[in-house]
């Protein structure tokens, strides 16, 4: 439902109201905003300007190294405290509920109108909190003689696979569903999944860059290690492995995350993700769209590149088109069953102001057999 036109202003992002805001303040949000052509180019306008001024190259690449400073510090700050849990996610992503259907590709979703579309063995020991795959890796790296110089690291990240995969041993190998959060933060999309779907056969990994998102994780009251494991992981490391071997998932969920990487390295990312998944399974997504209030409020001098900024925090953003999105999953050799933009009115009945927000959700299939 969208709000009354009457009760809006005309520059739109963030603004007081100026007119009675009786009638629009019934409501906290409006979902499926259309918005008017002077309200798109207003946005164009105001990202024209706050990108028209970049970052220095040195300081460009000293956000990319220090990223992971950066959400920690995040995490320490914030803790558990800064997002709310997800329960939205069984309305907008019902294959996380417990009512799974046989076909996986079956689009439901609330409020918008689609044209588009036992405890687990262990890997490693745990230490301060953390189980690792370092230490098993290590013990078996000691039982062969040193390589020759210069294919160390060739051979750990060798060994990385096949310890994955070796005789099943895996958490999570007995599992009929498994499930991976990618960006995991303190939980906030994990712990629901995990007290809604009773699934017995379900297991849920969760990873996340940041090393303080994951001890806040491992420290919940709700984490159960009979049903979840979480994981310290750099996305952008291509020789960072993963506890599960290639197809053995059902779902990777992407909340908010694939944003805050550097836009080159994104499509290496998405493919690599692909493969985790079993054929059938499929990629969840909800990310930033093109003119949310989040780009259309930074100022002069957060811009790094096109649609990419950099926050007061050194947390980084950047904000997707569909095609974009589209172009990463079917480059990784993904089926789109869906992927559309939400726009939605918020409103702030304490400030009294409107705050127009722009989301992309997206699912990608991976195909169940080679296409001819």
């Amino acid at each position: 439902m969208a709000a009354p036109s009457e009760t809006r202003e005309r520059r739109p992002f963030g603004r007081r109201l100026l007119t009675d805001p009786a009638r629009l303040f019934q409501h906290n949000a409006w979902d499926n905003v259309e918005w008017s052509e002077e309200q798109e180019a207003s946005a164009r306008s105001r990202v024209q300007e706050n990108s028209s001024r970049l970052l220095p190259q040195d300081k460009q690449e000293e956000y990319e190294v220090n990223a992971k400073k950066y959400w920690d510090d995040f995490y320490k700050i914030h803790e558990n405290g800064f997002f709310k849990d997800r329960h939205w996610l069984f309305t907008e992503f019902p294959e996380l509920a417990s009512n799974r259907n046989s076909s996986q590709n079956e689009v439901s979703v609330h409020g918008f109108s689609n044209t588009n579309e036992s405890k687990n063995k262990r890997l490693g020991s745990c230490e301060n909190g953390h189980c690792s795959l370092e230490t098993r890796r290590q013990s078996q790296l000691n039982l062969i003689k040193s390589p020759p110089a210069g294919h160390t690291e060739e051979l750990a990240a060798q060994k990385d696979s096949e310890l994955c995969q070796s005789d099943g041993d895996y958490p999570g190998s007995a599992a009929s569903y498994r499930i991976l959060e990618v960006g995991c933060g303190a939980g906030n999309t994990v712990f629901p999944i995990l007290q809604t779907n009773n699934d017995p056969g379900l297991f849920v990994y969760c990873c996340d860059f940041s090393t303080t998102a994951v001890d806040l994780v491992q420290n919940n009251a709700e984490y159960d290690t009979s049903r979840c494991f979480a994981f310290v992981h750099d996305l952008c490391n291509d020789q960072s492995p993963f506890p599960m071997p290639e197809e053995s998932l059902d779902i990777v969920i992407l909340i908010f995350v694939l944003s805050a990487i550097l836009p080159e390295k994104m499509q290496c990312i998405v493919t690599r993700l692909s493969r985790l998944l079993k054929p059938g399974g499929m990629i969840l997504l909800r990310d930033y769209g093109r003119y949310d209030l989040a780009q259309v409020r930074f100022k002069k001098g957060q811009c790094l590149s096109d649609n990419f900024y950099v926050r007061g925090d050194g947390t980084r953003v950047y904000f997707f088109t569909q095609d974009e999105l589209d172009h990463l999953f079917t480059t990784a050799g993904l089926e789109k069953i869906q992927n559309l933009v939400d726009r939605r009115l918020q409103v702030n009945r304490g400030k009294q102001m409107t705050m127009y927000r722009v989301w992309i959700q997206c699912k990608y299939c991976k195909p169940t057999a080679l296409q001819p």
